[in-house]
């Protein structure tokens, strides 16, 4: 039997709510906030809550607070708090520190957390089921349900056992059906559902192309005499130089942890470019080195991060839901921070759809939601940095980050800037040939500060089974060899952070793409960077994937 004529059970309820990352959960709460008599169901692909979380974080509580005024009194995972900023500029071996009064005060971490995202949406989980909500954690939504008028209606959930031939194999479960009155999108970056969503409604037309960066992440456990616990650092320049864009990040958590990380955005022209190994040689900078000397990395991940901001954010709502949280975008690309705007957007579309409800509406447009986002803090919070990413693509790290600086602080004295730049092309459109692109040598690994990309996924806790059909789908598995290896050298084989992509090479036969998709850690990059568009990452069976502590 085809998995296509399968029958399911069907359940029903208020909200359906696909991701329980922080617009997920936010949304669930504030449902029941408003009306505790609504039924709320929220289905994540992780193992548990929190599972595929990776975020860096330094978090801003407005909305926590917002959501949950006693937070701190409820147990709330936020102990550390911000005690010094420090910005950098990084050359080979030396770092000048940016003053921070310089900075405009929007860049401040004054007020805010460094905190595991992880383990606060275990907390906003706890929270959640306390009031009622149905969480069910390795549930991956595979499909989307739509009524006859068009709207959606629902999203089916739970497929498992489904074999390399995409047959079901004796352990297939067919999943069930969860329909909702609205549906809210909440899976993250390049969520597939999202993807094929904004699409059938055209969600994206009159916007920029969303923009993307790939965020890598270290946690280490740092000797005593090396910890600051509260200090944030980051950093610009070296190791990606003045025209590819990124940045890091440093921060002290409790215990001795510190968060290390990499941003590279993902417009970058050089297909050579080879981020994973920016990230590995980065940490050898006579800054950083020296926190790590002698402590010992605790876990990996890596995240493709929205970064088109303001200009790039979808039409809000469709019919039959909304999307919320980083399924739209808002993260802000120069305070690196989301959080806290996924979660306003999770709070002011549950709002909107109480109210439809309320008022007896079905699977209709939720316009209010759009209306409550342009009145709010979130929008003004993408407003003020509109123009920092485009200005920083079109005029690499010093003349960008100088004229978005100066735009930002325009925008904070007098309420307006430098109008509005646009992003231009999408990210998968700006590599160059790889022969008039300049080759790049990088150091092995140490295998003690840095690591090799399979050492390393080993502490991402990633797991999928190998006997399944692979979520790495390619639409022409010709072009990988006839297209992309010989234009761009196949940048997957580069780009991938999990080693995901290999070009095999074997004496007397021709060159062979393989796909190694049980290295996967679920960053999205391949769907995002492949010059032919020719990947595209659906989601694998429920609880697969990373299984990231504490991070």
């Amino acid at each position: 039997m085809l998995v296509e004529q399968v029958q399911r059970e069907a359940m029903e309820y208020d909200v359906v709510i696909v991701g329980a990352g922080p617009a997920g959960l936010s949304a669930a709460i504030r449902l029941k906030q408003v009306n505790p008599d609504l039924s709320v169901c929220l289905l994540e692909k992780g193992s548990e809550v929190g599972a595929h979380i990776l975020s860096g974080a330094v978090i801003d509580p407005i909305a926590l607070t917002e959501l949950i005024p006693d937070w701190k009194e409820q147990g709330a995972p936020l102990n550390t708090p911000v005690v010094e900023d420090r910005f950098y500029m990084l050359g080979p071996s030396g770092a000048v520190r940016v003053p921070n009064a310089l900075m405009p005060p929007l860049m401040s971490n004054h007020g805010n957390y460094a905190v595991s995202l992880g383990n606060i949406c275990r907390w906003l989980a706890q929270q959640a089921e306390g009031l009622g909500v149905e969480i069910y954690p390795g549930f991956a939504c595979s499909e989307v349900l739509y009524r006859e008028d068009g709207s959606v209606r629902g999203v089916v959930a739970g497929v498992m056992g489904i074999g390399k031939d995409g047959l079901p194999k004796p352990d297939f479960q067919p999943g069930m059906e969860l329909l909702g009155k609205y549906v809210f999108i909440a899976e993250g970056v390049r969520g597939s559902l999202a993807k094929e969503i904004i699409a059938r409604y055209k969600l994206s037309e009159g916007r920029q192309p969303q923009k993307f960066g790939l965020g890598m992440k270290e946690l280490w456990e740092v000797l005593p005499e090396n910890h600051r616990q509260g200090q944030v650092t980051h950093t610009m320049g070296w190791p990606l130089g003045t025209k590819t864009g990124g940045g890091s990040f440093m921060y002290h958590l409790e215990d001795n942890l510190v968060s290390i990380g990499l941003v590279v955005h993902l417009n970058y022209d050089n297909p050579h470019l080879f981020p994973y190994m920016e990230f590995q040689r980065f940490k050898h900078h006579p800054l950083i080195e020296p926190v790590l000397r002698g402590g010992r990395r605790v876990a990996y991940g890596a995240r493709a991060i929205t970064e088109g901001g303001f200009q790039s954010v979808p039409k809000l709502y469709f019919p039959g839901g909304a999307l919320i949280g980083c399924s739209a975008g808002f993260v802000n690309v120069p305070r690196i921070k989301g959080s806290h705007n996924a979660m306003k957007t999770g709070m002011m579309a549950a709002e909107a759809a109480a109210a439809a409800i309320a008022a007896g509406r079905v699977g209709d447009e939720l316009r209010d939601y759009e209306r409550a986002y342009e009145n709010s803090w979130v929008y003004q919070d993408l407003k003020r940095v509109k123009n920092v990413k485009p200005m920083w693509s079109k005029l690499g790290l010093v003349g960008g980050l100088a004229l978005g600086g100066l735009d930002m602080w325009m925008n904070q004295l007098f309420g307006f800037g430098f109008g509005t730049w646009k992003h231009g092309k999408a990210d998968y459109a700006s590599l160059k040939p790889a022969a008039s692109a300049k080759p790049i040598a990088y150091p092995k690994p140490d295998g003690v500060i840095s690591f090799d990309r399979l050492t390393n996924l080993a502490f991402s806790g990633t797991n999928h089974e190998e006997d399944e059909k692979v979520h790495l789908q390619l639409k022409n598995p010709e072009i990988p060899i006839g297209e992309n290896l010989p234009i761009y050298d196949e940048p997957a084989q580069r780009y991938c952070p999990a080693g995901v992509y290999e070009v095999v090479r074997e004496e007397g036969k021709p060159p062979r793409f393989q796909i190694n998709h049980q290295n996967c850690v679920h960053c999205k990059t391949c769907d995002i960077k492949d010059p032919a568009q020719n990947i595209n990452w659906v989601v694998p069976q429920g609880g697969e994937g990373p299984n990231y502590p504490n991070m």
